[in-house]
C-alpha cells in the first residue's frame, strides 16, 4: 500500500514516533490513522513522548571542519546515558548535525529559542509586503503564519530540512535515533565559526 508523506507527517505530529515506525504502522493499518496509533502503542514506539521529559546529562560534542579550513562547527548533543553517548550511531548523529550547522547556517536550536523581538521584527517585515493590502484579517493571519513558519525553517536547526534527506526535518532525524536508542536526545547548543566573520 502506498502511504502519503502527509499521512506519515500527521501521525508523527500526533505521536512523536519515528518516521519509519509511523510508515510501518500506517502500512499495517492500511492507512487508518487511529489503527496506526494503536499499533505504535502496542509496539512501544510511543515511548518517545514520555522520554522527552527525561533529563539528559550525558552526550557527545560533534565537530566538523570544512575541507577549505575556513568553516567549522561544534555541536553539543545530549542523551540520558554514557552508554548511548559512546555508540557510533549517536556520534554519527552529532557529526551529521555539526555538518548541518555548516551547510544551513541556523541561528537558533529551536523556535522556542528565538527572542520575541526577532519574531516581532520578522512579522513587521512580512506585514510590509503588498500581498496584505485589501485582504481580510483571517487571510492576513494565515499568510503571516505561513511566512513565519518559513522563517523558523530557515533560522532554527530543528526546523530545517536535513541536508542528507530534504524530505526529513532535523527534528525527525533526532526523533528517529531517539526511538532506536530508547533515550531522550536533545541538541543543547552549537557554534559556527567562519574565517573572516566575527
Amino acid at each position: 500500500m502506498n502511504i502519503s508523506v502527509d499521512l506519515i507527517k500527521q501521525l508523527r505530529e500526533m505521536t512523536n514516533a519515528g518516521v519509519s515506525d509511523c510508515k510501518k504502522a500506517l502500512v499495517e493499518a492500511k492507512g487508518n490513522i487511529e489503527e496506526a496509533v494503536k499499533i505504535l502503542r502496542k509496539n512501544g514506539a510511543l515511548k518517545t513522548i514520555s522520554r522527552n521529559s527525561r533529563e539528559v546529562s550525558e552526550g557527545w560534542i560533534g565537530s566538523y571542519v570544512h575541507h577549505n579550513g575556513r568553516l567549522a562547527s561544534l555541536l553539543v548533543l545530549k542523551c540520558e546515558t554514557d552508554f548511548v553517548a559512546r555508540t557510533d550511531l549517536f556520534k554519527d548523529l552529532a557529526h551529521s548535525l555539526a555538518v548541518q550547522v555548516i551547510t544551513s547556517n541556523p541561528l537558533y536550536v529551536s523556535r522556542e529559542d528565538v527572542p520575541e523581538d526577532v519574531i516581532e521584527k520578522e512579522k513587521a517585515i512580512i506585514l510590509e509586503d503588498k500581498m496584505f493590502s485589501g485582504k481580510n484579517k483571517d487571510v492576513q493571519d494565515k499568510i503571516l503564519e505561513g511566512k513565519l513558519e518559513k522563517v523558523f525553517e530557515e533560522i532554527c536547526l530543528l526546523e530545517q530540512s536535513f541536508y542528507k534527506d530534504g524530505a526529513l526535518k532535523v527534528s525527525d532525524v533526532i526523533n528517529e535515533i531517539a526511538s532506536q536508542t530508547g533515550e531522550n536526545i536533545k541538541v543543547e547548543n552549537f557554534v559556527r565559526l567562519e574565517l573572516g566573520n566575527s
